[in-house]
């Protein structure tokens, strides 16, 4: 299988366009390119089942961030505010590949 080059990073404010959270946004806290997932920090939440150990004594079920398809994902313009598509150019000034909001132009940070 081919991997797709993912054109979000960590710490990105996306919003998601399908699953249990559609429409939230949030900021990527980790991705996972082996599977082409990411994920987004107070979104997907799930409960786990935790056995008590030492950093929780008492165990018991516990929320926690569930990963989900870069596909569901959507950078959010830092302009508008809007979610865009996510291209890359080389930079003049820098002269090195930056990505930027196809929306906008602005270049994304």
């Amino acid at each position: 299988m081919k991997m797709k080059k993912i054109k979000l990073k960590k710490d990105d404010i996306v919003v998601v366009l399908a699953g249990t959270s559609k429409g939230k946004e949030g900021k990527i806290i980790k991705i996972i390119p082996s599977t082409n997932r990411a994920i987004v920090e107070g979104l997907n939440m799930v409960s786990k089942h935790t056995k008590p150990n030492a950093a929780n004594p008492q165990g018991g079920i516990i929320k926690q961030e569930a990963s989900m398809n870069i596909s569901n994902l959507m950078l959010v313009d830092p302009k508008s505010g809007k979610p865009t598509r996510v291209g890359r150019r080389r930079d003049e000034k820098i002269g090195k590949l930056v990505r930027f909001a196809k929306k906008s132009g602005e270049v994304i940070k």
